[in-house]
């Protein structure tokens, strides 16, 4: 146990909030990666490619890489705003956490769907033309998302143990002195 604030907090605490921050910037990359580079490659091919290909990815990335920083940053950012109760930098960990949280929703309820129907027998020009632009849409808000909960958390980081700098002048502090201060010279005299 580690003393914040007049508050005994676990020694992990720290770590799992770096855990965090890195699991959740390792999804929002691959969602980034998605977005920017492997989705507009993909338009630029026929429909077999495109529904094949979709298939392949959806089908690889079900590995325990991937499934551990998904399923570790939300988990991981949910107990690092658990452990920040009362310290500098909260708010930055739970919006982060927040924020991550609804990257997973969005990932849930319509990225997910929308790869299990991609999935199912059909003509390919079909299943592209009800796959690809809200699975696109929905990707760029997960990312979006992700990238907004890393943010969030690397803040909360830097300022999770940033101390408390007193004023100068305030009781306790270096150069504070309580004796009277007389002037060396009064005006008119």
């Amino acid at each position: 146990m580690a003393d914040i604030e007049g508050e005994r907090r676990p020694r992990t605490a720290g770590g799992v909030l770096v855990a965090a921050t890195v699991a959740a910037g390792l999804v929002a990359g691959t969602f980034y990666v998605f977005a920017c580079a492997v989705m507009p490659a993909l338009a630029r091919s026929e429909d077999r490619v495109y529904v094949d290909v979709m298939r392949d990815i959806n089908d690889v990335i079900e590995n325990p890489v991937f499934l551990t920083a998904f399923l570790g940053a939300l988990a991981l950012a949910g107990l690092a705003g658990w452990q920040s109760r009362e310290t500098p930098g909260r708010w930055w960990i739970w919006a982060g956490a927040t924020a991550y949280a609804l990257a997973f929703l969005v990932t849930v309820g319509g990225n997910i769907p929308l790869n299990d129907a991609l999935a199912r027998p059909g003509d390919p020009a079909a299943l592209r033309e009800r796959f690809e632009d809200p699975w696109v849409a929905w990707n760029a808000a997960r990312a979006a998302l992700s990238t907004l909960a890393t943010a969030c958390l690397a803040t909360g980081l830097t300022t999770r143990r940033r101390p408390t700098r007193p004023t100068p002048g305030t009781p306790g502090t270096p150069g504070h002195s309580t004796a009277s201060r007389v002037p060396l010279h009064t005006p008119g005299h």
